[in-house]
């Protein structure tokens, strides 16, 4: 087999990531770097056709190019996946190796390739519609904060007259996914308007034709706890690592 890996640009791998995304189905958090020019995009060519791409950015600082998050190859050339990932590493020059765990083509060049392994975060999809109410707590949001393309922001919870939280989502993930995030106000944690909150942005998610995700900081439990009590599951992790002898095999 001829191999050759080329860098080329992301309009030219465009139909193998929406085989890579469909293959999949999940939120991929690295999707928007490709649409932010955080990523640099390499072409996999077997005897002159294109079997597959991959893609690295900088894990610490965007401009360094150092880690590969995106692999694919197509089915028949998955059995020369090690010796093709190789190749990977030497040309594009990469030292670490970062992915979702639920990417298992990826996640599996990551244990063979890599050391000092870690999870750096928890993966969440939803799973359960749950129907929570809390007496005198309404949700809402500022209609002054219209969607600013990635940012679905100022939604709120009050309590008596007090802003009790604020949440959003973001929209710059692979389609149809929204990522949730939160906020409660200190004085006023541990009373589940977290769940709450998170319950009233699934619903706004889905009204918008989308569908809701989330992570957290693998060490915050407390938003783990909020994000599972709101009827989302643990579907993953960001797992990073260091490649190990310079990729050798």
């Amino acid at each position: 087999m001829r191999l050759k890996i080329e860098k080329t640009q992301s309009a030219d791998i465009k139909d193998f990531r929406q085989i890579f995304l469909q293959e999949n189905n999940f939120q991929f958090i690295y999707d928007k770097c490709h649409y932010y020019g955080w990523a640099d995009v390499y072409v996999i060519i077997s005897n002159e056709a294109c079997i597959g791409y991959g893609a690295v950015w900088g894990s610490d600082k965007r401009e360094d190019r150092d880690t590969i998050f995106e692999f694919y190859l197509l089915p028949p050339y998955r059995k020369y996946v090690s010796s093709i990932f190789h190749d990977f590493i030497s040309t594009s020059g990469t030292k670490k190796i970062e992915c979702q765990s639920n990417d298992l083509l990826l996640t599996g060049m990551l244990y063979e390739f890599a050391k000092n392994i870690y999870a750096e975060a928890i993966l969440f999809e939803d799973y359960v519609q749950t129907d929570f109410h809390m007496t005198g707590v309404h949700f809402g949001r500022n209609h002054k904060e219209e969607n600013t393309g990635a940012d679905a922001g100022g939604y709120y919870l009050v309590q008596h007259s007090e802003v009790v939280a604020n949440g959003g989502f973001m929209l710059n993930y692979n389609f149809p996914y929204a990522d949730i995030y939160m906020d409660v106000k200190e004085n006023c944690r541990q009373r589940g308007l977290g769940s709450l909150l998170v319950q009233e942005l699934k619903k706004e998610i889905y009204r918008q034709g989308r569908v809701p995700a989330a992570r957290c900081n693998i060490s915050n439990n407390a938003s783990k706890a909020t994000l599972i009590k709101a009827g989302m599951k643990p579907c993953g992790f960001i797992l990073k690592g260091d490649i190990k002898n310079g990729g050798a095999i």
